[in-house]
C-alpha cells in the first residue's frame, strides 16, 4: 500500500474536497440506514402487533433517542399513536403505510443527494490530480538529460506517458470514490449492526479475516502480471512508432511480413497477460459476493434461533432489519474488493510511471548559480572529456582543450562517429562533462541557470526539428514578442521566403506532423531561420546546410556568413568547402583532436584533414 499512498500525495492541494467528500457519504450512510429503519416496524406493527400491543407502547411513553435500538422505539411510538389515532384501526393502518412510504421516499432522496454531493465533490479531485499528474510528469520528461533517451525505447516512454497515465487514471482516480465511500459505508453499518446485536456482528467480524485472506489469494500476483502487461504494450508502442517512421524502408526491403510477425508475437503475449489478468479480477466480485451470502445464511440461521428460542433481545421487527441492513453489505464489499485489484492494476502502472518521475536529473540548475550578463571573451574547453555513461569502457570525447574567442569561426570535422555532434552539444549542456570543464567568460557553464546558458545560442540541428504547427510559430519557437516582419526577415536571410509565400496560406501554412508537407531543403531553411530569427551571440550549426540543394546552399551559406560576422559559432560540417572561411578547423578522431589550423595550414600538413578534402574533391 506504500505505492497507493505516494499516488495519494497527489491529492495535497484537494483535501478540501477529499473532506467534503468524506461528510457527504457519512450523511449518505445515515440516511440509507434511516431509510431501511423506517421500514423495520412495518411486519411488526401493520400486520403481528395486536391492539393492545399498540396501546402498551403508548403508555411506555416517548422514549428517549440514545441508541439505535431507543430509535426504532421512537418509530415504533409514532407509528403507533399513528394507527391509533384514526377513527378504526384499518385506517390508522393505513395511514401508517402512507407515513411509512412517505418517509422512505424523503430518506431514499437524501440519501442519493449526498451521494451525488460526494461524487460531484470528488470530480473535482479525479480530474485535478490527473490534470497535475500530467503536468509533473511532462514537466519531468522536459527535465531529462538527453542521455535518458539514448538508454530507452521511445515508444515505451510514450506508452508510459500515455496509456500508463490512462490506467491510473482508469484504475486508481476512478476507484477513489470507493475508497472514500465503500469504508465509510461498511464502517457506518457495522457499528449500527453492532447496536442492533452484538452476538450476530461478533459473528461477523470473525468471518471478515477469513473473506480478506480468500479475495488477497485471488489478487496476490495481479500487480506482477500487470506490469508485465504494461510492458509488453510499452513493446506494442515502440513496434508501432518503429513501424510508422521507417515505413519507407520496411516497403523497400519487402520486410512487410518480418514486421507483422514481430508485432504479431508481442501483441499475442500482451493479450494471453491480458485475459490471465481480467480472469483473476474477474473471479473477485462473485467470490466476494458468495462469501458474503453465505455469511448471511448463517446469520439468518442462528439470528432465526435468537428469535424463536431467544430471551426477546432480538425482536423479530429488529432481525429482519438486521437482514436488511447485512445485504446492504454486500455491494460496498464486492466494490471495494473490485476497486482494491483496480488499485493494483493501477499500481503496476504506477511502477513504469516512477520509471521517470525518479528519474536522475544528472544536468540540473546549480543551487547558487552565477550570472552571466553577455558573452564578451571567450569559450574554453579544458581537458573535457565524456562518456555516455559510467560503465562505458571508451570515451566519447577526450581530454580535448579548446579555445574559441568571441566572434570566432570553428570548425568541427571527422569521420563519423569521431564525437564532433557530441563536442558541440556539451557546450549547452546536452550532455555534461565527465571530466574537466567547459568556461564562457572564466564561469564554469554547470555554474550557471541552463536557461541563462542556453537563451545565449541558437542552435541548427543535423536532423531538422519541426512540430505540428504554422510556419510562423515555428520560426518564432522560443523567441517571445516576435513581429510578423522580424520572422520575414529572417526568413529572407535563410532563403525561405519565397518557397513559403507559394504555400497556400503562406506563414500560417500548417506544415503537417514533423514538416512532413516540406521538402528536406525547405525544412532545413526553417531551422536555420529559426536561429536567425534568435540572433544569438553564440550559433552551434551541426551540418546546417547538408540538406539543401547547392543553389539554396550556397545562398544560405551567403546568408550565414553575414550572420556570423562578430559572432562566435560553432559548425559541423561534412563538405569541407562549406567552412574553409573558418578562423580554426579541429579535426577530430575517436574524440580526441588529432590536427588542428586554418584550412590552408592542414592542406600543407598533409594529413586527415587533407585525405577527407581531397575524397570530397574527386566524389
Amino acid at each position: 500500500m506504500k505505492s497507493f499512498f505516494g499516488v495519494l500525495v497527489y491529492v495535497n492541494g484537494y483535501w478540501r474536497y477529499a473532506w467534503l467528500n468524506i461528510v457527504f457519504n457519512i450523511f449518505s450512510v445515515v440516511f440509507n440506514l434511516l431509510s431501511i429503519v423506517t421500514v423495520m416496524p412495518l411486519l411488526d406493527l401493520l400486520f403481528l402487533k395486536s391492539t393492545a400491543d399498540l396501546h402498551q407502547i403508548i403508555a411506555k411513553g416517548v422514549p428517549a433517542m440514545n441508541s439505535p435500538s431507543s430509535l426504532l422505539n421512537r418509530v415504533n411510538y409514532e407509528i403507533a399513536e399513528l394507527v391509533l389515532g384514526a377513527e378504526n384501526v384499518n385506517a390508522g393502518k393505513m395511514k401508517a403505510l402512507i407515513f411509512i412510504c412517505f418517509a422512505a421516499i424523503i430518506f431514499i432522496f437524501c440519501k442519493s443527494f449526498f451521494r451525488y454531493l460526494a461524487m460531484f465533490s470528488l470530480a473535482a479531485i479525479r480530474n485535478g490530480v490527473v490534470r497535475d499528474f500530467r503536468n509533473k510528469l511532462y514537466d519531468k520528461a522536459l527535465r531529462l538529460p538527453l542521455s535518458f533517451y539514448s538508454n530507452e525505447r521511445k515508444g515505451d516512454i510514450m506508452s508510459r506517458m500515455q496509456n500508463d497515465v490512462q490506467e491510473v487514471e482508469w484504475s486508481i482516480m476512478s476507484s477513489l470514490e470507493m475508497i472514500f465511500r465503500e469504508p465509510v459505508t461498511i464502517v457506518g453499518m457495522l457499528v449500527w449492526l453492532t447496536w442492533m446485536s452484538p452476538e450476530l456482528t461478533l459473528f461477523v467480524v470473525a468471518a471478515t479475516p477469513i473473506v480478506g485472506g480468500l479475495l488477497a489469494l485471488v489478487s496476490k500476483t495481479l500487480r506482477k502480471t500487470s506490469l508485465l502487461a504494461k510492458q509488453k504494450l510499452g513493446l506494442l508502442t515502440s513496434l508501432m512508432e518503429e513501424m510508422l517512421g521507417g515505413l519507407r524502408v520496411i516497403k523497400g526491403f519487402n520486410g512487410e511480413k518480418n514486421s507483422s510477425g514481430r508485432f504479431r508475437k508481442v501483441n499475442e503475449q500482451y493479450t494471453k497477460i491480458s485475459i490471465r489478468n481480467y480472469r483473476r479480477m474477474d473471479l473477485a466480485s462473485p467470490l466476494s459476493e458468495f462469501l458474503i451470502v453465505c455469511i448471511m445464511a448463517v446469520v439468518i440461521y442462528y439470528g432465526g434461533r435468537l428469535v424463536l428460542y431467544g430471551d426477546g433481545t432480538l425482536p423479530p421487527a429488529q432481525f429482519f432489519g438486521y437482514i436488511a441492513i447485512f445485504s446492504q453489505l454486500i455491494t460496498p464489499v464486492r466494490q471495494f474488493t473490485q476497486a482494491y485489484n483496480n488499485v493494483q492494476k493501477g499500481l503496476a502502472s504506477m511502477e513504469r510511471i516512477n520509471g521517470i518521475l525518479h528519474a536522475e536529473e544528472t544536468i540540473s540548475d546549480p543551487e547558487k548559480p552565477k550570472k552571466l550578463g553577455t558573452f564578451s571573451r571567450e569559450i574554453e574547453y579544458a581537458n573535457a572529456s565524456f562518456a555516455y555513461s559510467k560503465g562505458d569502457v571508451g570515451w566519447a570525447i577526450r581530454n580535448i582543450n579548446l579555445k574559441i574567442e568571441k566572434g570566432k569561426t570553428i570548425a568541427l570535422v571527422g569521420q563519423s562517429g569521431s564525437g564532433k555532434t557530441t563536442l558541440a552539444d556539451m557546450l549547452p549542456r546536452f550532455y555534461d562533462v565527465s571530466d574537466g570543464k567547459i568556461t564562457i567568460d572564466g564561469i564554469d557553464i554547470r555554474d550557471l541557470r541552463m536557461n541563462d546558458l542556453r537563451s545565449l545560442m541558437g542552435i541548427v540541428s543535423q536532423e531538422s526539428i519541426l512540430f505540428n504547427d504554422t510556419i510562423f510559430n515555428n520560426i518564432a519557437f522560443g523567441v517571445e514578442g516576435v513581429t510578423k516582419e522580424q520572422v520575414i526577415a529572417a526568413a529572407k536571410v535563410a532563403n525561405a521566403h519565397d518557397f513559403i509565400m507559394e504555400m497556400s496560406e503562406g506563414y500560417e501554412t500548417n506544415i503537417g506532423d514533423r514538416g512532413v508537407k516540406m521538402s528536406g531543403g525547405q525544412r532545413q531553411r526553417i531551422s536555420i531561420a529559426r536561429a536567425v530569427l534568435k540572433n544569438p551571440p553564440i550559433l552551434i550549426l551541426d551540418e546546417a546546410t547538408s540538406a539543401l540543394d547547392t543553389e539554396s546552399e550556397r545562398l544560405v551559406q551567403d546568408a550565414l556568413n553575414k550572420l556570423m560576422q562578430n559572432r562566435t559559432s560553432v559548425i559541423i560540417a561534412h563538405r569541407l568547402s562549406t567552412i574553409q572561411h573558418a578562423d580554426e578547423i579541429i579535426v577530430l578522431q575517436k574524440g580526441e583532436i588529432i590536427e588542428r589550423g586554418t584550412h590552408q595550414e592542414l592542406l600543407q600538413k598533409n594529413g586527415t584533414y587533407k585525405k577527407l578534402y581531397d575524397l570530397q574533391i574527386f566524389v
